[in-house]
């Protein structure tokens, strides 16, 4: 088992547009993350929450990464019909299972992530 955790401002995220930011919102999100995020009204705490996630699935699996590293676009992080959040891996070089607990506040986001080798 390893554990990975990341938090971050929100003012970093707050003022992305789908306009400006489309090379950085594109080579970190998934269309679906980007669709989530921006459906509301507070988009920088949703992208801030799962930039945090992303990384700290990163950090989580820094050790099983043998052969380069692992991009963001393929951690994707979705909601179930209840609102918890989930992985997605797009990435076939990995036989894991990944919790995550996502949380933001006024001014931060901070994500922990679990990460067990099958």
């Amino acid at each position: 088992m390893f554990v990975g955790v990341d938090i971050e401002s929100i003012s970093r995220f707050e003022n992305k547009s789908l306009e400006k930011d489309k090379h950085f919102l594109e080579r970190i999100y998934t269309k679906a993350e980007i669709d989530y995020c921006f459906k509301s009204k507070q988009s920088a705490k949703h992208l801030a929450a799962r930039f945090c996630a992303k990384e700290a699935i990163y950090k989580a699996m820094s050790n099983l990464i043998k052969d380069g590293t692992i991009e963001f676009k393929n951690i994707e992080i979705l909601n179930n019909e209840n609102g918890s959040p989930y992985v997605v891996l797009h990435d076939s070089r990995f036989n894991v299972d990944i919790s995550i607990s996502l949380s933001h506040d006024k001014d931060k986001a901070i994500a922990f992530a679990v990460v067990i080798p099958n």
